[in-house]
């Protein structure tokens, strides 16, 4: 007889650098442009491919992660980034 699993998936914030539940922050991706930047954007439903970083959805945190860069590293991405496609997204969640 098997007993439920009680194991909860532990991520860590790049903007904060607290751990908290998966189901508390948004997974973000990188998405290549047409011609310009690397977006990063938001990935809601967990599904888009490629590496992801992890985010609390408040702008604090993601003040803090323009501070630092971290969505370069974590992502490991060389090129110029636009997050405009992000900080979109949190303000339609926060309005």
């Amino acid at each position: 007889r098997r007993r439920p699993s009680t194991h909860v998936p532990i991520r860590t914030c790049v903007g904060c650098r607290r751990t908290d539940s998966r189901s508390a922050l948004l997974r973000v991706t990188a998405q290549q442009g047409d011609s310009g930047p690397v977006l990063i954007v938001p990935d809601v439903r967990g599904r888009l491919g490629g590496r992801g970083a992890w985010l609390h959805p408040e702008p604090d945190c993601v003040e803090q992660e323009v501070r630092r860069r971290a969505f370069a590293r974590a992502l490991r991405i060389r090129a110029a980034i636009e997050i405009e496609p992000l900080t979109a997204y949190l303000e339609r969640l926060h309005s």
